[in-house]
Order: C-alpha cells, then sequence, then structure tokens
C-alpha cells in the first residue's frame, strides 16, 4: 500500500512535484549537452588522426598533440619499409599559414595546412575524403577547406586566396575538417611544400602513416609497436598505434591546457547547482504535504515506510525528468549539428549522464527526508 502511494501521490499531485521534474530535466540537458561539447570539442584534437586510416603514427619523440609536431629525419621512413609488417607508408606534412583572401576587407587568419598523398588509396583522411576529390588536389596550389569555414576565410569554392604570400585556389569543401585551434585546410605534399613559410624548403615530413599487413590487427600493431621504437630510440622517432595517438592528443587537450581544467570546472559546478535546485524543489513539494504524511504516521505508519514513500518518489521524479531531458537534449544536439558545432556522444557517456542525474534525483529525495521531521500528528492541531 505505502509503494502504490507515492505513485498515486505524483499523480494525484503532479503540479506539486512538477518543478522538481522540471528541474531534473535540466540537470540532465545541461550535464548531456555538456558532454557532447567537451567530447567533439576535444575529439576535435585528434580528428587529423580519427578521419584518416593506417595503424601506426611515426612523429617525433615524446609529442603530446598532432599540432605539436616536428619534422623526423628523413630516413625515418626507409625504417619503417624495412619493418615485415608495414605493408604501406605515406607521408603527412603540417604547415602553418597566413591566410589572406583575395576579396579584401578581410585580416589575415592563422590557417594549418595538412599536407598529404593524393595517390588513390592513401591513408590520410581517407573517412572526409571521396576519391575524387583527393585527385583533384594534385592539380599544384590548391587547397581543400571544410564548409563550414568558407564564411570566415572570406572565400567561396573556385576563389582564390594567399596563404604565407602564395596564391591558391580553393577546388572543393568536405565536412568533418575542423580541428581544435584553427582553420584546417587539405593540399598536396608539394603544394603544402611551397606554402612553407618564407619559401624554405625542408624535405622532412612531420609524420608518417604505415598501414600493415594485417589491418586492423592489434596484436600485430602492438608488436610493430615496439620493434619499430626500439629502432627509433637511436634514430630519432617513436612510433604511436592509432588509437594511442588519438587518445593521446584528447587527454593532452583535457589535461594539460587551461581549456580543458577551464571544463571540467564547470561540469563540477553544473552537477553542484543541479543538486541544490533540485533538492529544493524536492523538499518544497514534500512539505506542501506535511500535512499529509503527518495524518500518515497519526494512523501508525512507521516513519521509515514514510521515508520510502518519499525516496520513491524521488526515483520517478528523477526518471520522469531523465526522459524529458533526454528528448531535449536530442533537440539540442540536432541543432548543434545543422550548425556544424562539434559534438559527439556516445553510448557511455550517456549512460554515466543518466546515472549522475539519477544520483542527483535520490540525493535531493535524502535531503527532502529532513521534511518528514514535522511530520507529527502535532501538526495537524495548528
Amino acid at each position: 500500500m505505502i509503494v502504490a502511494l507515492a505513485r498515486k501521490t505524483l499523480l494525484h499531485e503532479w503540479r506539486r512535484f512538477l518543478p522538481a521534474m522540471l528541474a531534473v530535466a535540466f540537470s540532465g540537458l545541461l550535464l548531456l549537452v555538456q558532454a557532447a561539447l567537451v567530447l567533439g570539442i576535444f575529439g576535435s584534437a585528434a580528428v587529423f588522426v580519427d578521419r584518416s586510416g593506417g595503424d601506426l603514427w611515426v612523429g617525433n619523440p615524446g609529442t603530446q598533440s598532432v599540432e605539436l609536431g616536428r619534422p623526423v629525419p628523413l630516413d625515418t621512413e626507409i625504417w619503417l619499409r624495412l619493418d615485415p609488417a608495414v605493408a604501406r607508408v605515406e607521408a603527412f606534412r603540417w604547415v602553418d599559414g597566413d591566410w589572406r583572401s583575395a576579396a579584401g576587407g578581410q585580416g589575415g587568419v592563422s590557417v594549418t595546412v595538412s599536407g598529404i598523398d593524393t595517390r588513390a588509396g592513401s591513408m590520410m583522411f581517407d573517412r572526409a575524403l571521396g576519391p575524387e576529390q583527393r585527385a583533384m588536389l594534385a592539380e599544384p596550389d590548391t587547397v581543400i577547406v571544410d564548409r563550414a569555414d568558407l564564411d570566415k576565410l572570406g572565400v567561396a569554392t573556385g576563389g582564390h586566396a594567399r596563404i604565407n604570400g602564395r596564391q591558391v585556389r580553393v577546388i572543393g569543401t568536405a565536412t568533418g575538417l575542423r580541428a581544435l585551434g584553427g582553420v584546417n585546410l587539405l593540399a598536396s605534399i608539394d603544394t603544402a611544400a611551397r606554402l612553407q613559410d618564407g619559401g624554405e624548403h625542408d624535405p622532412r615530413a612531420t609524420y608518417y602513416l604505415a598501414r600493415l599487413s594485417d589491418p586492423g590487427n592489434a596484436l600485430q600493431a602492438e608488436a610493430a609497436r615496439q620493434r619499430l621504437n626500439a629502432v627509433g630510440a637511436r634514430h630519432r622517432f617513436e612510433v604511436w598505434t592509432r588509437a594511442e595517438f588519438s587518445r593521446r592528443a584528447v587527454l593532452y587537450w583535457m589535461f594539460e591546457t587551461g581549456a580543458g581544467l577551464g571544463v571540467m570546472f564547470l561540469a563540477a559546478v553544473v552537477c553542484v547547482v543541479g543538486a541544490v535546485i533540485t533538492s529544493q524543489t524536492q523538499m518544497a513539494a514534500v512539505a506542501g504535504s506535511v500535512s499529509e504524511y503527518a495524518t500518515l504516521h497519526a494512523l501508525g505508519v512507521g516513519v521509515r515506510a514514510l521515508r520510502a514513500v518519499v525516496l520513491e518518489q524521488a526515483a520517478w521524479v528523477g526518471a520522469s525528468g531523465l526522459v524529458v531531458g533526454a528528448i531535449g537534449s536530442a533537440a539540442a544536439l540536432w541543432l548543434a549539428r545543422r550548425h556544424d558545432v562539434p559534438v559527439a556522444l556516445g553510448w557511455l557517456p550517456s549512460l554515466a549522464c543518466a546515472a549522475l542525474v539519477m544520483v542527483i534525483a535520490l540525493v535531493s529525495g535524502l535531503a527532502a527526508v529532513r521534511v518528514l521531521r514535522r511530520a507529527d500528528a502535532a501538526t495537524l492541531l495548528r
């Protein structure tokens, strides 16, 4: 009877519990959207890795994130090709540039030029470019940009601009190229070499990508990584698996930069504020029913049973708020993707946010239990 009472009270007095449900929904929406933004924004730090194929990344020893790479020795490619598990090797060149739109009336924009292999079947950005787009980059002094960056760059497809003083033409657009920290442009390796600031020709690549004879074999990739790192210790290069280098870049931006720590602090604030608001609204709902609880107590219902009612009400409020928050979050994330806002949310973060919302609701219920101290029969005489 007591268990059924919790649900019946919620249905009969739904207006009293509505603010608590909306508070839970708002907390859930904030948590889910913030988690999606964190994963999307900091996940874009590894866009160069995640949007590319291959099994191994090779770069300068101690590199913490893709944009912090430095040129590796010229003989690095030879050592990679000598490994029996390596089936293909290709270079990736990183060039920092100053973009000047030909349209005029706009200041310079700092850009990153990714020099990639334009041959069919190449690994770099194979999950962002189609074969036709890759082949188009073989034309000298041409670039591809993310469609969301066209307005920022002040250019349209087919338009011209200057990078480090050299004229280039935008031959197309793609999606999923935006990286944390700046505008990313794609060009051929030869074009990127010509765009290098100051016109200095440095034949060294920033990174090498390697595809193994058994792609996707984690055991083979780990064995090859260990062999090549033993060689790299003597020849000044380091090797990471693709998943390892992606995780390395994301963790660097999340925990080694002020931006990442600021977002983590904001997440903690959201949790605290959500718990406080929800607990206050839950306590107000219980306080509004204190006379009913006092009547039950006078009829012989124990305080423990009344606490069970309040906690079940908190669980139902949390579940209802979670559903409403999930619907609102889905709408917000859809709107964000429509406007090219970097968001990403998988099942595991979603379940973690849902569990946290339920914890907030139950903790609020525990706080509301204190109101039962006033549920005494003497209350009915006032």
